[in-house]
Protein backbone atom coordinates (compact mmCIF):
# COMPACT_ATOMS: atom_id res chain seq x y z
CA UNK A 1 0.00 0.00 0.00
CA UNK A 2 1.59 3.54 -1.44
CA UNK A 3 1.89 6.11 1.15
CA UNK A 4 0.58 9.73 0.37
CA UNK A 5 3.45 11.96 0.43
CA UNK A 6 3.35 14.59 3.12
CA UNK A 7 2.87 18.22 3.03
CA UNK A 8 6.93 18.79 2.82
CA UNK A 9 7.73 15.95 0.51
CA UNK A 10 4.98 17.78 -1.84
CA UNK A 11 6.66 21.03 -1.07
CA UNK A 12 9.91 19.94 -2.19
CA UNK A 13 8.70 18.48 -5.06
CA UNK A 14 6.69 21.63 -6.19
CA UNK A 15 9.92 23.49 -5.79
CA UNK A 16 11.84 21.62 -7.85
CA UNK A 17 9.68 21.43 -10.84
CA UNK A 18 10.85 23.47 -13.96
CA UNK A 19 9.17 27.42 -13.84
CA UNK A 20 8.84 28.80 -16.71
CA UNK A 21 11.84 31.07 -18.13
CA UNK A 22 11.87 34.54 -17.04
CA UNK A 23 11.99 37.11 -20.74
CA UNK A 24 15.25 38.11 -21.19
CA UNK A 25 15.78 41.93 -20.43
CA UNK A 26 16.79 43.21 -24.11
CA UNK A 27 19.36 46.51 -24.14
CA UNK A 28 19.44 46.42 -27.61
CA UNK A 29 16.71 49.55 -27.74
CA UNK A 30 19.56 51.96 -26.40
CA UNK A 31 22.00 52.80 -28.91
CA UNK A 32 25.50 51.47 -29.04
CA UNK A 33 27.12 54.34 -28.21
CA UNK A 34 25.02 55.06 -25.22
CA UNK A 35 25.95 51.68 -23.75
CA UNK A 36 29.35 52.28 -24.27
CA UNK A 37 30.03 55.80 -23.95
CA UNK A 38 27.79 57.14 -21.15
CA UNK A 39 26.01 60.73 -22.41
CA UNK A 40 27.62 63.68 -20.34
CA UNK A 41 25.14 65.64 -18.66
CA UNK A 42 25.06 69.61 -18.01
CA UNK A 43 26.16 70.80 -14.76
CA UNK A 44 26.56 74.18 -13.28
CA UNK A 45 29.83 76.18 -14.14
CA UNK A 46 31.00 73.52 -17.19
CA UNK A 47 33.89 74.41 -18.94
CA UNK A 48 32.55 73.05 -21.67
CA UNK A 49 28.86 73.68 -22.86
CA UNK A 50 26.89 71.84 -26.64
CA UNK A 51 23.82 71.11 -28.14
CA UNK A 52 23.13 68.69 -30.80
CA UNK A 53 20.79 69.71 -33.69
CA UNK A 54 20.13 68.49 -36.98
CA UNK A 55 23.08 66.49 -37.05
CA UNK A 56 25.49 68.79 -35.78
CA UNK A 57 27.25 68.45 -32.58
CA UNK A 58 27.95 72.41 -31.41
CA UNK A 59 31.06 71.84 -28.59
CA UNK A 60 32.07 75.15 -26.76
CA UNK A 61 35.01 76.34 -24.91
CA UNK A 62 33.19 77.57 -21.69
CA UNK A 63 34.82 79.63 -20.23
CA UNK A 64 34.09 82.83 -21.52
CA UNK A 65 35.25 85.14 -18.35
CA UNK A 66 39.01 83.31 -19.12
CA UNK A 67 38.80 84.06 -22.69
CA UNK A 68 38.12 80.39 -22.95
CA UNK A 69 41.83 79.54 -21.41
CA UNK A 70 42.41 75.62 -21.29
CA UNK A 71 42.55 74.21 -17.57
CA UNK A 72 43.34 70.35 -16.60
CA UNK A 73 39.33 70.67 -15.69
CA UNK A 74 38.37 71.76 -19.27
CA UNK A 75 40.97 69.48 -20.43
CA UNK A 76 39.17 66.10 -18.92
CA UNK A 77 35.94 67.53 -19.71
CA UNK A 78 36.19 68.06 -23.05
CA UNK A 79 37.85 64.65 -23.60
CA UNK A 80 34.57 62.96 -21.38
CA UNK A 81 32.28 64.97 -24.16
CA UNK A 82 34.15 64.03 -27.65
CA UNK A 83 34.34 60.60 -26.48
CA UNK A 84 30.36 60.61 -25.80
CA UNK A 85 29.72 61.88 -29.28
CA UNK A 86 31.95 60.15 -31.42
CA UNK A 87 29.69 56.84 -32.43
CA UNK A 88 26.62 58.69 -32.20
CA UNK A 89 24.35 58.30 -35.28
CA UNK A 90 22.26 61.50 -34.24
CA UNK A 91 25.56 63.10 -34.94
CA UNK A 92 27.21 63.48 -38.48
CA UNK A 93 29.55 66.21 -37.79
CA UNK A 94 31.52 68.02 -34.85
CA UNK A 95 31.68 71.77 -34.85
CA UNK A 96 34.36 72.94 -32.14
CA UNK A 97 33.76 76.81 -31.28
CA UNK A 98 33.88 79.32 -28.12
CA UNK A 99 31.61 81.30 -25.78
CA UNK A 100 31.68 84.69 -25.97
CA UNK A 101 34.20 86.68 -27.86
CA UNK A 102 37.41 83.92 -27.74
CA UNK A 103 37.64 80.73 -29.56
CA UNK A 104 40.47 79.53 -26.64
CA UNK A 105 43.31 82.33 -25.73
CA UNK A 106 45.40 79.18 -24.93
CA UNK A 107 46.57 77.58 -21.93
CA UNK A 108 45.59 78.31 -18.44
CA UNK A 109 48.90 79.92 -16.65
CA UNK A 110 47.97 80.06 -13.53
CA UNK A 111 46.40 76.01 -13.24
CA UNK A 112 47.27 74.67 -16.09
CA UNK A 113 51.23 75.91 -15.37
CA UNK A 114 51.32 77.88 -11.96
CA UNK A 115 49.17 75.51 -10.18
CA UNK A 116 50.57 72.51 -11.60
CA UNK A 117 54.14 73.32 -11.91
CA UNK A 118 53.88 73.38 -8.19
CA UNK A 119 52.66 69.75 -7.38
CA UNK A 120 55.43 68.46 -9.49
CA UNK A 121 56.81 66.35 -12.08
CA UNK A 122 53.69 63.49 -11.81
CA UNK A 123 51.01 66.43 -11.83
CA UNK A 124 52.72 68.10 -14.94
CA UNK A 125 52.55 65.10 -17.01
CA UNK A 126 48.92 64.10 -16.35
CA UNK A 127 48.02 67.46 -17.10
CA UNK A 128 49.86 67.26 -20.88
CA UNK A 129 48.07 64.00 -21.12
CA UNK A 130 45.01 65.52 -20.24
CA UNK A 131 45.19 68.25 -22.57
CA UNK A 132 47.23 65.88 -25.67
CA UNK A 133 44.45 63.08 -25.50
CA UNK A 134 41.70 65.13 -26.23
CA UNK A 135 43.53 66.90 -29.22
CA UNK A 136 44.28 63.51 -30.86
CA UNK A 137 41.13 62.29 -30.68
CA UNK A 138 39.96 65.00 -32.27
CA UNK A 139 42.43 64.61 -35.18
CA UNK A 140 41.62 61.03 -35.48
CA UNK A 141 38.00 61.31 -34.78
CA UNK A 142 34.98 59.40 -36.17
CA UNK A 143 33.26 62.44 -37.68
CA UNK A 144 34.18 65.35 -39.71
CA UNK A 145 35.12 68.22 -37.83
CA UNK A 146 35.33 72.10 -38.49
CA UNK A 147 37.16 74.58 -36.12
CA UNK A 148 34.32 78.20 -35.87
CA UNK A 149 37.00 80.45 -34.64
CA UNK A 150 34.98 82.95 -33.07
CA UNK A 151 37.49 85.23 -31.76
CA UNK A 152 41.53 85.07 -29.94
CA UNK A 153 42.74 81.58 -30.51
CA UNK A 154 46.46 82.12 -29.17
CA UNK A 155 49.29 79.20 -28.31
CA UNK A 156 47.71 76.03 -26.89
CA UNK A 157 44.74 77.01 -29.12
CA UNK A 158 46.92 75.80 -31.89
CA UNK A 159 46.58 72.26 -30.87
CA UNK A 160 42.75 71.88 -31.20
CA UNK A 161 42.95 74.04 -34.03
CA UNK A 162 45.09 71.78 -36.34
CA UNK A 163 43.18 68.92 -34.90
CA UNK A 164 39.78 70.14 -36.50
CA UNK A 165 39.57 68.96 -39.86
CA UNK A 166 38.68 72.10 -41.63
CA UNK A 167 38.50 75.43 -39.58
CA UNK A 168 36.62 78.83 -40.68
CA UNK A 169 37.32 81.67 -38.72
CA UNK A 170 35.36 85.48 -38.73
CA UNK A 171 37.83 87.74 -40.34
CA UNK A 172 38.54 90.34 -37.23
CA UNK A 173 39.35 86.89 -35.43
CA UNK A 174 42.81 86.96 -33.98
CA UNK A 175 45.66 84.52 -34.16
CA UNK A 176 49.09 84.89 -32.52
CA UNK A 177 51.99 81.82 -30.90
CA UNK A 178 52.29 84.26 -27.58
CA UNK A 179 54.10 82.40 -26.12
CA UNK A 180 57.22 84.24 -27.05
CA UNK A 181 55.70 87.20 -25.16
CA UNK A 182 56.10 85.49 -21.91
CA UNK A 183 59.08 83.61 -22.22
CA UNK A 184 59.09 80.04 -23.59
CA UNK A 185 59.05 78.74 -27.04
CA UNK A 186 55.74 77.38 -28.50
CA UNK A 187 54.94 73.97 -26.99
CA UNK A 188 52.38 71.76 -27.32
CA UNK A 189 52.65 71.08 -30.97
CA UNK A 190 52.31 75.00 -31.48
CA UNK A 191 55.27 75.40 -33.69
CA UNK A 192 54.58 71.78 -35.39
CA UNK A 193 51.27 73.37 -36.60
CA UNK A 194 53.14 76.60 -37.67
CA UNK A 195 55.51 74.64 -39.54
CA UNK A 196 53.04 72.24 -41.05
CA UNK A 197 50.26 75.01 -42.19
CA UNK A 198 52.33 78.01 -43.12
CA UNK A 199 55.61 78.94 -45.76
CA UNK A 200 58.97 78.38 -43.90
CA UNK A 201 59.27 82.47 -43.80
CA UNK A 202 55.93 83.05 -42.28
CA UNK A 203 56.16 80.64 -39.54
CA UNK A 204 59.18 81.78 -38.18
CA UNK A 205 57.80 85.11 -38.10
CA UNK A 206 54.91 84.08 -36.58
CA UNK A 207 56.49 82.15 -33.30
CA UNK A 208 59.60 84.85 -32.95
CA UNK A 209 57.50 88.02 -32.85
CA UNK A 210 54.08 86.99 -30.70
CA UNK A 211 52.82 89.22 -33.31
CA UNK A 212 48.89 88.82 -33.48
CA UNK A 213 46.99 88.35 -36.98
CA UNK A 214 43.68 88.70 -38.31
CA UNK A 215 41.36 85.99 -39.53
CA UNK A 216 41.85 87.21 -43.00
CA UNK A 217 45.99 87.13 -43.03
CA UNK A 218 45.42 83.51 -41.13
CA UNK A 219 43.39 82.34 -44.27
CA UNK A 220 46.22 84.25 -46.34
CA UNK A 221 49.12 82.30 -44.47
CA UNK A 222 46.89 78.68 -44.98
CA UNK A 223 46.68 78.14 -40.79
CA UNK A 224 42.83 77.84 -41.52
CA UNK A 225 40.62 77.65 -44.91
CA UNK A 226 38.67 80.83 -45.02
CA UNK A 227 37.58 83.68 -43.05
CA UNK A 228 34.08 85.58 -43.50
CA UNK A 229 32.94 88.45 -41.84
CA UNK A 230 31.62 87.81 -38.37
CA UNK A 231 28.11 88.83 -38.85
CA UNK A 232 28.61 85.17 -41.56
CA UNK A 233 30.26 83.06 -39.82
CA UNK A 234 27.60 80.97 -38.28
CA UNK A 235 25.84 80.17 -41.47
CA UNK A 236 28.80 79.33 -43.47
CA UNK A 237 29.95 76.93 -41.15
CA UNK A 238 26.51 75.55 -40.75
CA UNK A 239 26.99 75.38 -45.01
CA UNK A 240 29.87 73.34 -44.79
CA UNK A 241 28.59 71.30 -42.15
CA UNK A 242 25.36 70.66 -44.09
CA UNK A 243 27.45 69.76 -47.27
CA UNK A 244 29.48 67.04 -45.05
CA UNK A 245 26.32 65.88 -43.55
CA UNK A 246 25.20 64.63 -47.21
CA UNK A 247 28.63 62.29 -47.98
CA UNK A 248 29.24 59.11 -47.27
CA UNK A 249 30.51 59.03 -43.96
CA UNK A 250 32.56 56.00 -44.21
CA UNK A 251 34.63 57.78 -47.17
CA UNK A 252 34.66 60.66 -45.23
CA UNK A 253 36.25 58.87 -42.35
CA UNK A 254 38.69 57.29 -44.52
CA UNK A 255 39.41 60.27 -46.79
CA UNK A 256 40.25 62.50 -43.90
CA UNK A 257 42.72 59.70 -42.49
CA UNK A 258 44.48 59.57 -45.29
CA UNK A 259 45.30 63.60 -46.11
CA UNK A 260 46.93 63.29 -42.42
CA UNK A 261 48.70 59.63 -43.09
CA UNK A 262 50.21 60.55 -46.60
CA UNK A 263 51.54 63.75 -45.69
CA UNK A 264 54.62 62.25 -44.16
CA UNK A 265 54.92 59.33 -46.52
CA UNK A 266 57.01 58.58 -49.50
CA UNK A 267 54.76 58.45 -53.19
CA UNK A 268 55.45 54.97 -53.31
CA UNK A 269 54.01 54.15 -49.52
CA UNK A 270 51.44 56.52 -49.68
CA UNK A 271 50.21 54.76 -52.65
CA UNK A 272 50.14 51.18 -51.24
CA UNK A 273 48.41 52.93 -48.00
CA UNK A 274 45.16 53.96 -49.95
CA UNK A 275 44.88 50.63 -52.09
CA UNK A 276 44.57 49.27 -48.32
CA UNK A 277 42.44 52.42 -46.89
CA UNK A 278 40.06 51.76 -49.36
CA UNK A 279 39.87 47.92 -49.06
CA UNK A 280 39.46 48.65 -45.52
CA UNK A 281 36.74 51.09 -46.43
CA UNK A 282 34.92 49.04 -48.47
CA UNK A 283 34.67 46.26 -45.64
CA UNK A 284 32.74 48.46 -43.70
CA UNK A 285 30.44 49.81 -46.44
CA UNK A 286 30.36 47.71 -49.45
CA UNK A 287 27.72 49.39 -51.51
CA UNK A 288 28.07 52.63 -50.93
CA UNK A 289 30.39 52.94 -53.77
CA UNK A 290 28.68 50.70 -56.11
CA UNK A 291 25.66 53.23 -55.41
CA UNK A 292 27.50 55.85 -56.79
CA UNK A 293 28.57 54.24 -59.62
CA UNK A 294 24.70 52.98 -59.80
CA UNK A 295 23.71 56.96 -60.19
CA UNK A 296 26.54 58.12 -62.22
CA UNK A 297 26.37 55.42 -64.80
CA UNK A 298 22.44 54.23 -64.81
CA UNK A 299 20.52 56.26 -63.45
CA UNK A 300 22.53 59.07 -64.61
CA UNK A 301 21.27 61.37 -61.79
CA UNK A 302 24.84 63.19 -60.83
CA UNK A 303 27.74 64.19 -62.71
CA UNK A 304 31.31 63.69 -59.81
CA UNK A 305 32.96 66.29 -60.78
CA UNK A 306 29.86 68.52 -60.28
CA UNK A 307 28.43 67.11 -57.20
CA UNK A 308 28.15 64.03 -55.40
CA UNK A 309 25.63 61.18 -55.32
CA UNK A 310 22.44 60.81 -52.94
CA UNK A 311 23.27 58.85 -50.03
CA UNK A 312 20.98 56.52 -48.48
CA UNK A 313 20.56 57.32 -45.04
Amino acid sequence: MSKKPTKKAAAVKESKAAKPAEPVKSVSAAPTSDLLYPQPVAREGDPVAWKIEDGIAWVKFNRPDKRNCMSPELNRRMGEVLEAFEFRDDIGVLVLTGEGTAWSAGMDLQKYFRETEALGIEAIRKSQREAYSWWKRLRWYQKPTIGMINGWCFGGGYGPLHACDLAIASDDAQFGLSEINWGILPGGGATKVAVDSMSYRDAMWHAMTGEMISGKKAAEWKLINESVPADQLLARVTEVAKMLLSKNAVALKATKDAVRRTKEMTYENAEDYLIRAQEAANYFDSQGRKEGIKQFLDDKTYKPGLGGYKVKK
